[in-house]
């Protein structure tokens, strides 16, 4: 069995119904010369290593008739490398890079470059506010944390203690400048770190930050 990513163009849909809505519309489109580019980058990239390591499950992408859309399948253990490289080459391109397993639909539109490790699924180079919501709102055992990391001392961060409850914490340089507070709700958290991801401390101040003694 392989794991499935599909590329599309940024912009192009906002939820998964939309997402299925192109892809259908897509087939039996001549292929795009941009797809044509990602799908010669990605064989070209795969045929590089030892086959023992190869990141596709086929021989090779791209020559079919799915207009500006590539579907990507990989072996499980290769998940995370394949979506960290389709991130890096869709996104200069103005690409979405969508999971149809998760239904994650991973958009560049208005994103920020920051460093994101999600608790169940790895790294991201970047965020944006709807990834914010969604995955805060679904952040889940056995590592419901996720981490935004602007420098090794600058960073946000939420573990999920329970349902609706949540432990935040930020440090803006250094230990004297670590704090933490017990957050209610999903929506308020992912408020708080999309606001200190684009840098605007107005929201947080209304949180009872308490400065940590590490």
């Amino acid at each position: 069995m392989s794991y499935d990513h599909v590329l599309l163009p940024s912009g192009v849909a906002s939820t998964p119904e939309e997402v299925d809505a192109y892809l259908t519309a897509q087939r039996g489109q001549p292929e795009t010369a941009e797809i044509a580019a990602l799908a010669e980058e990605l064989n070209a990239r795969n045929a590089e290593l030892p086959e023992a390591d190869t990141f596709l499950s086929v021989s090779a992408l791209g020559g079919a008739q799915t207009g500006s859309v590539l579907q990507v399948p990989s072996p499980y253990d290769a998940i995370g490398f394949v979506r960290d490289l389709l991130l890096r080459l869709a996104t200069p391109r103005d690409y979405a890079v969508y999971d149809p397993q998760l239904t994650w639909l991973i958009d560049p539109a208005g994103h920020i470059p920051v460093t994101v490790t999600h608790g169940g699924a790895g790294e991201f180079p970047y965020l944006t506010e709807a990834l914010t919501r969604r995955w805060v709102r679904e952040l889940a055992d056995p590592n419901p944390y996720l981490i935004v990391e602007r420098a090794p001392e600058r960073y946000i961060q939420t573990y999920r203690r329970s349902a609706d409850e949540y432990t935040v914490e930020y440090r803006d340089g250094g230990p004297d400048r670590h704090f933490a507070a017990e957050v209610t709700g999903p929506e308020t958290v992912a408020e708080l770190i999309w606001d200190w991801t684009r840098e605007d401390g107005t929201r947080p101040d209304r949180v009872p930050w308490q400065r940590l003694g590490l």
